[in-house]
């Protein structure tokens, strides 16, 4: 079926747009290529040190930057051709991942050498993400908006399937230098793919720059002053800090609970790809059904229960099942969360916005998979997990009683 048949359906009315597709496929190409690595770098730090922190620390070293790069990233994106400014970033990213790779193939590779290169990759992640997010949300009308950020959702975790499936018997062979080739090639389609798309005009409303960070300081007051985008800041931060360590936790789960590999570690991840995909198909249609407020609600409210059920599952069967069920559950809260910001935020102040919810969500990250890594080592794997999810379940509770006091949303 081709991306004008799929336009008809309400889940996938941002492929009638050929830009967004351009990009959509460049970035799925690009994220098979970072999810084969996610994999090598967890299976290789938690089989060289053994320790669960030390595997948590190296992931949360990606996303720690976001505290005082994301905005920068924000109000440069807001002030340049985002298509160039993305370029610009994907360049940086091959020279680290070439650098990765090298260091593989001629034996020098260590995990201080991970720590620095992943340190240094996070910062160019988090400045370049909020540039995308806002180009996406130029690349189609409002009334589409929530179908692009879901399609991204969906290819964002199309490359969490494939590349696991493609990264573990890789590694099994070639070992973790060849994943590393491939991850450098694969940002080439990303940076071909921008370099396509039409230039975004700045909307002739938005008022001239002030300064780096007087546009910072903006974004924030808007972010701050609209009750809709905070609550989905507060959101996004809280689900962030309780959940989704599982992203980078799940070789932990598989080698310290199950004694298992990197196989059993690629199936999990893999499943968390495969509900993502799945939900991405359905959400068009349960938006209509419901409207997006509901939805976002009842994703957020099963999100604690859910994940405690995949900490606790008995049997690594047990695991694939319910991460299927999580990573559905997930995509749709965090895809509600995103496109909540996005649809309040002014255009000109897209990119802006869309740093401040990377800054909380890669915060939130980058704390929640460091304590939980580290608390593992002295608490166990599945009372720290399982703890936090419950936690998560407060925290939604709370959010959907403040939500039509402050926000004003009708229920149905």
């Amino acid at each position: 079926m081709t991306a004008r048949r799929l336009s008809s359906l309400p889940s996938f009315r941002a492929f009638g747009h050929r830009d967004f597709v351009a990009v959509w496929c460049g970035a799925l190409v690009s994220n098979i290529g970072t999810w084969m690595e996610v994999l090598a770098l967890g299976v290789y730090v938690t089989a060289v040190t053994g320790k669960a922190g030390w595997t948590g620390g190296i992931a949360a070293l990606t996303y720690l930057p976001s505290v005082a790069l994301s905005p920068l990233g924000g109000a440069l994106a807001d002030r340049f051709d985002r298509r160039l400014f993305i370029a610009a970033c994907n360049l940086a990213q091959v020279v680290l991942a070439v650098t990765l790779t090298a260091l593989a193939f001629t034996d020098h590779l260590s995990v201080p050498a991970v720590a620095v290169i992943s340190f240094l990759n996070g910062c160019v992640h988090v400045l370049v993400m909020p540039a995308y997010t806002a180009l996406i949300t130029g690349l189609v009308p409002q009334e589409d908006l929530h179908s692009a950020m879901s399609l991204t959702s969906m290819q964002f975790n199309l490359g969490r399937i494939v590349g696991p499936m493609l990264a573990a018997p890789l590694l099994a062979v070639g070992g973790v230098g060849w994943v590393f080739l491939l991850n450098a090639v694969s940002f080439l389609a990303v940076l071909a793919a921008v370099l396509s798309v039409r230039p975004q005009r700045r909307p002739a409303s938005a008022p001239p720059s002030r300064g780096l960070w007087a546009d910072i300081a903006e974004g924030a007051r808007v972010s701050r002053r609209d009750p809709a985008i905070w609550l989905a800041l507060v959101g996004t931060f809280t689900l962030a800090l309780f959940v989704s360590p599982f992203i980078g936790l799940v070789p932990v789960f598989a080698l310290k609970v199950f004694g298992l590999g990197a196989a059993a570690a690629s199936g999990i991840v893999s499943m968390q790809g495969v509900g993502a995909l799945v939900a991405s198909v359905l959400v068009g249609s349960l938006v209509e059904r419901w409207g997006r407020q509901r939805l976002l609600d009842v994703s957020l409210l099963l999100m604690g229960p859910v994940a405690a059920a995949f900490w606790l599952s008995p049997t690594l069967p047990v695991a694939m099942g319910t991460m299927l069920v999580l990573g559905a559950v997930y995509m749709v809260a965090l895809t509600g969360l995103g496109t909540r910001c996005q649809e309040r935020a002014p255009r000109e102040l897209a990119a802006r916005v869309s740093s401040f919810a990377a800054v909380l969500l890669n915060v939130g990250y980058s704390l929640g998979v460091w304590l939980q890594g580290a608390l593992m080592d002295h608490v166990g794997v599945r009372p720290v997990t399982a703890t936090a999810a419950v936690l998560f379940l407060g925290v939604a509770v709370v959010l959907r009683a403040q939500r039509p006091r402050e926000v004003g949303v009708p229920e149905t």
